[in-house]
């Protein structure tokens, strides 16, 4: 309720309607929730307004409204309202309540406005000197600051234009918040590093440890949808826009409407005015594209302009911060590299359709390497090379293969690889219980504790040699000639070590039947038709020819040529059964 109160004086006077400014940075509002029980209750003297740097917003009001009172008790005037912004910065003039206070100044409601101190109103120089030399007077609003240095621009209008305090006072809030904002962005940044999250809401499907702000544990009430997503998608081949109608039918909110309703957060982003609640195809590729479902810490993707603008802009994929392993994971990395690869892919949808076909984005010619696009005739559908239907005869060999064969051919493909990794388990398995594979690893560290002795005493040599020559016990030339000889053996002996670190590496983790490459293959064998989610698994890339024949680019063609690799190493006199990948 406005508060008003009559002048003493008889004489007509002008009448202010006061509106009171009151802020709170997010530094002040942090000490405010650590301090609050020391500071309530107690109740500063309008003196002091100027020396009270930490106030909550509470105290600040109370202060404000006493300090008015007794200021004012000569004038006529209304306390018209109270603008109140809690926890923002003063670095722009973009807060709410600051531009309410204004719209109160431009339409006439309110002729007079106080604060605390400049630096509540202004933490940015040239917006101090626009507001008080410009916009104040030119809308005939009087400015008055109650702390130091003080400020009314009715009784005193030369301090802000003809003297030097009030500028200068400007300038140091400036450089205060810049150094502040530095300082800040360089904690963050260290944060950063070491993995820590230090965002304001946790990513969807997890939510901040209580116990540890900048750390993350699992939302189980959302984590179920996240994993939906992704099998939707890899699996099932539904289509981003048919995962986001199949949630909406489900009535499930989308991410902004569950922070906001469901977890009862303050959660707000560029669209949360305009959000209805519902899932949308960019929704769900936000979600399929974020690695923090891996367990990776992914930080700094957008930043602000400067300490000033606060704009968000986009940074570069080689500026963001990433970090494996720092919190739970919700689905396997295997299944999001898998989303990943769909992503590059021409996987899109028949209008009223929600899921890819069984090929989607698969099929390439095998001369051009554009897509081969579907068409359907004569009830069989069809797929053609897009360079010959864009651009017409002679652009590319013209090709047509029929869905139905493709389908079988792959069919059969996938059968033998099943074959052939079927054999190569078994040669593992005679591998492994063989006991030369552990006598080659004692071979290969007794080695490498052999050639790391002999590089220990090059390199002590390499030192008593410098003392030889200071001392003059050799000359210089001597030196020069049995320093190059000691450095060319160092570089053989370091060179032998790494080598030899390597094969033990290669031992360590060496392969074994439950190798992915070989499950992935294995779980597959009893599999009576092809399904969107077997293809996307197992096959890269399907290139179609002139003549109609096939060559398919399974997805482990690296992990193939390393079992064969570690069996060809590793089996003496065994007999390899099977032949090399599909094609």
């Amino acid at each position: 309720m406005a508060r008003v109160r009559k002048s003493t004086r008889t004489e007509t006077a002008k009448h202010w309607n006061v509106g009171i400014y009151i802020r709170l940075s997010r530094e002040d509002k942090e000490k405010e929730e650590e301090q609050t029980g020391n500071r309530r209750g107690k109740r500063k003297s309008p003196q002091n307004v100027a020396n009270d740097s930490s106030g909550s917003i509470v105290e600040q009001d109370k202060i404000l409204t006493e300090w008015v009172e007794d200021y004012f008790r000569e004038e006529h005037y209304t306390v018209v309202e109270y603008f109140t912004d809690d926890g923002l910065t003063g670095t722009d003039d973009t807060r709410d309540d600051f531009q309410r206070m204004m719209e109160f100044a431009q339409d006439g409601r309110i002729n007079c406005i106080v604060v605390k101190t400049l630096s509540r109103a202004f933490r940015n120089y040239a917006d101090q000197g626009r507001y008080l030399e410009q916009i104040f007077p030119r809308l005939g609003v009087r400015f008055i600051s109650s702390g130091n240095p003080f400020v009314d621009s009715y009784h005193d209008p030369d301090a802000i234009t003809g003297g030097m305090e009030i500028p200068i006072n400007g300038l140091m809030n400036d450089r205060f918040a810049a150094k502040t904002s530095a300082d800040i962005r360089r904690t963050f940044d260290a944060k950063r590093r070491r993995g820590e999250f230090i965002g304001a809401f946790a990513p969807y499907g997890y939510i901040k440890d209580p116990q540890d702000k900048n750390s993350l544990l699992v939302d189980e009430a959302v984590a179920g949808i996240v994993r939906d997503i992704f099998h939707w998608f890899v699996v099932d081949g539904m289509s981003k826009r048919g995962i986001a109608v199949k949630l909406n039918e489900l009535g499930t909110p989308n991410p902004t409407a569950y922070k906001q309703k469901v977890q009862r957060l303050k959660y707000q982003n560029p669209n949360s005015k305009v959000n209805d609640g519902l899932w949308s195809a960019n929704n769900v590729l936000g979600i399929l594209k974020n690695e923090m479902y891996i367990g990776n810490m992914v930080q700094g993707r957008q930043r602000v302009i400067s300490y000033k603008v606060h704009t968000q802009i986009k940074t570069d994929e080689s500026e963001w911060y990433v970090v494996p392993n720092t919190h739970e994971a919700i689905i396997s990395e295997e299944l999001f590299l898998q989303a990943q690869s769909l992503h590059s892919r021409d996987t899109r949808t028949a209008p009223g359709k929600t899921k890819n076909y069984l090929f989607s984005g698969m099929l390439r010619c095998s001369d051009c390497k554009k897509a081969m696009r579907r068409k359907t005739s004569k009830q069989f559908v069809y797929y053609h090379c897009r360079t010959v239907v864009d651009k017409g005869a002679g652009t590319c060999i013209k090709r047509s293969i029929r869905e139905d064969k493709i389908a079988k051919a792959v069919y059969d493909a996938i059968h033998l690889q099943i074959d052939l990794v079927q054999s190569l388990s078994n040669t593992l398995d005679t591998i492994h219980e063989r006991p030369v594979v552990k006598t080659q690893s004692n071979r290969l560290d007794a080695m490498l504790k052999l050639r790391q002795e002999e590089l220990d005493q090059v390199v002590k040599a390499i030192s008593s040699l410098y003392m030889d020559w200071k001392s003059g016990d050799i000359t210089k030339e001597d030196y020069r000639n049995m320093k190059a000889e000691f450095d060319e053996k160092s570089a053989m002996l370091k060179a032998a070590v790494e080598n030899i670190k390597d094969e033990i590496s290669t031992l360590a983790n060496g392969v074994n039947a439950e190798d992915p490459y070989l499950t992935a293959f294995l779980k597959h064998q009893n599999i009576k038709e092809l399904s969107r989610g077997i293809v996307v698994e197992l096959i890269d890339t399907i290139y179609v020819h002139a003549d109609g024949q096939l060559t398919i680019d399974f997805t482990f063609a690296d992990e193939f040529k390393r079992v064969v690799d570690f069996i060809e190493n590793n089996r003496n006199d065994l007999t390899l059964v099977g032949q090399g990948a599909v094609s």
